[in-house]
């Protein structure tokens, strides 16, 4: 491909301070691609060249980058006056959980922290809390954070994953060096869409929290079957654990009260991020009064910890109502708005693969997709790691990189389309799409 001897030039500057010379390891890619400038659907890197994004950030971009009005709330308050205290409630705090509960009819109670991590944190922290019960389910290539209850088997190859399991559990294979036994010991990781697993694990353990992603968002997008998420419920209702839908992706992009609306089914708790502060670092948990309320409970001995110097910082919390109320405008008109632009790009790449004759699949929920290189909807981790193409799928996107549009270049991750992107970028990156495809076919 085209050299990026500017962004190596950052990065191995970096190296120098910063151990592999990026803050967040997820972000180091090959080729190494340093952006300097975003507007609207458009990013610029180090070499000063423009592509049509869709990668947006892992998805937190949801407005587009420097939306004029979160840009807006953001420069209010920091001629406003306002700014950190920590010391006594906000009225921004205030205004955010207010539209949240207000407008999303099963949430009683939010609170608002920093990251999706310290969310699912906190919520598994507090569904051991109210079931007095230490284990917990995962999903084989769900990702819901760093921390030790959750980082587990997400990529997982199938030679060390073993053969499907059903029903069943799968061995724990940590994300990451530093996670003691003890931990992995109260996790069990099961195949998404295999309720079977689910109640195999909860005749066996005490169960106090079962987190998924509704739709895993992690490994492209796996939809949930038919009856999947309501038989979830049924079972956290037979066997008392908490249900916890990580709406960290799938929140607020596509519908305002994420996922749980699209399916009817109502989590225990939900967690959000991403779409919700339009870039800015914002999470929240989210559910029934008589969950949340634990985190500031009369007894102490029953009382969650939560706690937090940046939780609702001015800047961050501006940049979400700011994005909550443009997403409610007239009548959230902006979601159809993006079913059509997501309908039209899954129309565009589907019709391209038929013309080069190529196996393929475009699996798109709203603003959000993947093509996946195998001849049918993956139903599970095992399902999309022994049929999809992994190496074409990189050849693929490094092709469209080359011609200025920006799928991250990791095979199977989501694509994400903004509120800024328009009719004319979609078109140019069908035609993009049918050139980057003869390029693949050329070199194979």
């Amino acid at each position: 491909m085209t050299g990026f001897s500017a962004s190596d030039r950052i990065l191995d500057r970096n190296r120098q301070y910063i151990p592999g010379g990026i803050s967040s390891i997820n972000r180091l890619t090959d080729p190494n691609i340093a952006f300097v400038r975003g507007e609207g659907s458009h990013l610029w890197d180090a070499e000063g060249r423009e592509y049509i994004d869709y990668h947006g950030a892992f998805a937190p971009q949801f407005l587009g980058y420097r939306h004029p009005e979160v840009q807006a709330a953001v420069q209010h308050v920091l001629e406003d006056g306002q700014d950190l205290w920590g010391s006594g409630p906000t009225e921004l705090e205030g205004r955010l959980a207010y539209l949240i509960c207000e407008k999303i009819p099963w949430i009683e109670r939010v609170t608002v922290l920093n990251s999706g991590s310290e969310a699912t944190a906190q919520a598994i922290r507090l569904a051991r809390a109210v079931t007095a019960k230490d284990h917990v389910i995962v999903m084989q290539g769900g990702y819901n954070g760093w921390h030790n209850d959750v980082a587990v088997n997400l990529m997982t190859p199938l030679d060390q994953l073993g053969p499907r399991r059903s029903p069943g559990e799968y061995p724990l294979a940590p994300l990451s060096a530093g996670i003691p036994a003890a931990h992995q010991s109260l996790l069990h990781a099961v195949n998404f869409n295999d309720l079977d697993s689910v109640r195999y694990v909860c005749e066996r353990y005490p169960v106090g929290a079962l987190i998924t992603e509704p739709i895993l968002q992690n490994i492209g997008l796996i939809k949930p079957q038919p009856g999947y998420l309501q038989g979830l419920r049924d079972l956290a209702d037979e066997f008392g654990f908490l249900l916890i839908f990580d709406e960290i992706k799938t929140g607020f992009r596509h519908a305002f009260g994420g996922y749980a609306e699209v399916s009817g089914v109502l989590p225990d708790l939900a967690v959000y991020g991403k779409a919700i502060a339009s870039g800015y670092p914002l999470a929240a948990i989210a559910g029934p009064a008589r969950w949340m309320e634990h985190y500031a409970h009369d007894d102490p001995s029953r009382r969650v910890l939560l706690a937090g110097t940046y939780n609702a910082h001015p800047v961050p919390t501006a940049a979400a109502v700011a994005t909550i109320e443009f997403l409610l405008r007239d009548g959230g008109a902006l979601y159809e708005r993006l079913e059509r632009l997501g309908s039209r790009i899954e129309q565009g790449l589907t019709e391209r693969l038929a013309a080069h004759d190529m196996q393929g699949v475009v699996v798109r929920q709203g603003s959000a997709f993947v093509v996946f290189f195998m001849d049918h909807h993956p139903v599970d981790w095992h399902d999309l790691a022994g049929n999809h193409d992994y190496e074409l799928d990189r050849t693929f996107r490094l092709a469209l990189i080359e011609d200025g549009i920006f799928f991250f270049p990791i095979a199977t991750k989501q694509c994400s389309i903004s509120a800024a992107h328009t009719e004319a970028d979609i078109e140019q990156t069908i035609a993009v799409v049918d050139r980057a495809l003869t390029s693949v076919l050329a070199t194979r």
